[in-house]
């Protein structure tokens, strides 16, 4: 199969052969052709199998063909993100696939100021890449109109249906027009997203390209039983033994983050961090920092979890394991992608134990466990069985109580007086 056969136009297919993509994916092989004949979607796939081109690519191409010139303060199609990071890469990808197309592609979110956003808006976008909060902002202050779009897209779906955006989805669905396109494209979807997604899409044709929920198959996956107070000692001892190359670490808190930066440059190590708190451009600036690999380590929470294109990174440590069990998938899809191997470690300690079994549970894939010499934990991590159920020990019979010492044992309103 190649992309011609897709029904891809020229300019798309001369732009794919610059890039080097020779052939589809097996999600672009099912989604372009359903999105070019207006169907909605509901598309899931593993972490680094394409999904962006999946649906930029028709996208990009129904809005050629259709030709129609944007208003001001308009957008034709609208691709929805949860984190700043992502609807920046989202933005590269159109603009480069759209490199010989008369389209006009831009990015809105958070932790930057609102009006150069609004002064390009003017102009208006053929396709407008947001987060949630931003896009509401701009809407309330009418600087952005939809009654010219024609295709919604939401990249990481799963994550912006979750409860977090719920009343901000909600507000922007009720401005948007009833009759457009929609495109639900994500690596993991609940039986409660799929429901709601329900009442989003009409007729749509569900795509299921792996096992739900899966991890990827490239991507060893072990973790190392360790005190929660000497995670931070057993991590730099593990830096220094295995002299690890170009690594992704994830802590839980913007806290846990900056200590393991400090604890980690002591070393001499170039690292670099992102959070929720760090102004945007230092976080984008981070970012390309570590893809030119100007710096070998990149310690995040998890608003790098998500949709991040890093080529060829081998390694993925999970510092602390997520609160989610959908986002250690994310986590670790960063690695293994395209088809490269990777690996990823996850240090655990015994009060994780929960989120070990729903991991275990999403993935249906039980964990190796290696202790580290030195550092077996004095609080040992409860054993799990396949699905990451905990193994309980039998509980202890209880002995009689007894009052009064010797020779008065409790027995109801009876008592033996000897």
């Amino acid at each position: 199969m190649t992309f011609a056969s897709l029904g891809l136009i020229d300019p798309l297919l001369r732009t794919l052969e610059d890039l080097d993509y020779q052939t589809p994916t097996p999600i672009q092989a099912q989604a372009i052709p359903a999105i070019l004949k207006g169907r909605d979607l509901l598309a899931s796939a593993q972490t680094g199998t394409g999904k962006t081109a999946g649906f930029a690519l028709p996208l990009l191409q129904t809005l050629t063909q259709q030709g129609s010139v944007v208003a001001s303060n308009s957008v034709r199609a609208l691709v929805l993100t949860p984190t700043r990071e992502l609807a920046e890469q989202v933005l590269q990808s159109l603009q480069r696939y759209g490199e010989h197309l008369p389209l006009r592609s831009y990015a809105v979110y958070g932790g930057v100021s609102i009006n150069p956003q609004m002064m390009a808006l003017r102009k208006g976008v053929d396709v407008l890449v947001a987060t949630p909060g931003r896009l509401l902002d701009l809407y309330r202050q009418n600087a952005i109109k939809f009654n010219q779009l024609q295709l919604l897209v939401l990249d990481e779906a799963d994550r912006m249906l979750d409860l977090g955006f719920a009343d901000e989805l909600d507000q922007l669905f009720s401005a948007l027009p009833p009759k457009r396109q929609t495109l639900l494209f994500s690596a993991t979807f609940s039986a409660p997203i799929r429901q709601m997604a329900d009442g989003m899409l009409r007729d749509p044709l569900m795509i299921d390209i792996s096992p739900r929920n899966s991890a990827i198959a490239s991507v060893e996956q072990w973790l190392v039983p360790v005190d929660k107070k000497r995670k931070t000692e057993l991590f730099l001892q593990l830096l220094a033994e295995r002299k690890w190359p170009q690594t992704l670490v994830f802590a839980k808190t913007r806290k846990a983050v900056e200590l393991l930066l400090e604890a980690v440059q002591a070393q001499g190590v170039k690292a670099d961090c992102i959070h929720g708190d760090r102004p945007q451009p230092s976080r984008l600036r981070a970012l390309e920092c570590f893809k030119n690999n100007e710096v070998s380590m990149l310690i995040a929470t998890d608003v790098a979890a998500r949709g991040l294109d890093i080529p060829e990174l081998p390694l993925v440590i999970n510092f602390d394991l997520p609160i989610n069990a959908e986002d250690y998938v994310h986590r670790i899809g960063r690695s293994g992608r395209a088809g490269a191997s990777g690996e990823a470690i996850s240090l655990v300690s015994a009060d994780e134990v929960r989120q070990l079994a729903a991991i275990e549970t999403l993935t249906q894939k039980l964990l190796e466990r290696r202790e580290q010499i030195n550092f077996a934990p004095e609080h040992r991590v409860p054993e799990t069985r396949v699905g990451g159920q905990l193994i309980k020990k039998p509980k202890k019979p209880k002995k009689p109580k007894t009052y009064g010492g010797k020779g008065k044992t409790h027995l109801g309103n009876w008592f033996d007086q000897s």
